[in-house]
C-alpha cells in the first residue's frame, strides 16, 4: 500500500453510473467515492479461514481436474499491517473515531502482531470507509463467519450510534 492510497482525494464528480471497480475496495472507496453517497453496502470478504480456494474448470461432457487459484485467505502480519495499524492509531485525517482506535488497541493487547490482528487492522480499514461513504438513511451488510464475526460486529458497533438501532 502506497502513502499516495492513504490519502482522500477531492472527489467533486458522482460516480459514473452502471461502472465497476476492479481492485481493492480500500483504494477504490478512497480515490472514487464521495463522502455520503451510497445508499447500500454489501460486502462479503474473506473470512480468515486460512485456506487456499481454487477455481476447477468443468469441460462440459468430460472429466476435467484443471484448476487456478482463486484467492488465499491466509493472513500474515507484515508491512501492510503495520500500516494499517498506523494509520487508525495516528488518526491524521480524523477518518476513525475514538471507540475504533481504542478496539484496535484492545485487540493489539490480546491478539498482538497476529494473523488475526492483520485480518481485523484490514477489516477495520475498510468497514471505516464504508461508513464514511453511506448516506445518512444508508445500509450496510456484512457477511462473514463465525471466525470472526464477533470481532467485525464490535469493530462496526465503533460507528453506529445507539439511536440507530431499533
Amino acid at each position: 500500500m502506497s502513502a499516495n492510497a492513504l490519502h482522500l482525494p477531492n472527489i467533486s464528480t458522482p460516480l459514473e453510473p452502471n461502472k465497476l471497480y476492479f481492485g481493492d475496495n480500500l483504494n477504490v472507496m478512497r480515490t472514487h467515492i464521495a463522502d455520503a453517497s451510497v445508499d447500500l453496502c454489501y460486502i462479503d470478504p474473506p473470512f480468515n479461514s486460512k485456506r487456499n480456494y481454487n477455481q476447477i474448470y468443468n469441460k462440459i461432457g468430460s472429466e476435467d481436474r484443471a484448476q487456478a487459484q482463486a484467492f488465499v485467505d491466509t493472513w500474515i502480519w507484515d508491512t501492510i499491517a503495520e500500516q494499517g495499524m498506523s494509520d487508525i492509531l495516528d488518526n491524521e485525517k480524523s477518518r476513525f473515531t475514538l471507540q475504533t482506535i481504542e478496539l484496535i488497541q484492545g485487540f493489539y493487547s490480546i491478539l498482538h502482531k497476529s494473523s488475526l490482528f492483520a485480518y481485523l487492522v484490514s477489516m477495520t480499514l475498510r468497514i471505516t470507509e464504508i461508513h464514511r461513504v453511506l448516506t445518512p438513511t444508508g445500509s450496510f451488510y456484512l457477511h462473514c463467519d463465525p471466525t470472526a464475526s464477533h470481532y467485525l460486529k464490535a469493530s462496526d458497533g465503533c460507528h453506529i450510534r445507539p439511536d440507530k438501532f431499533s
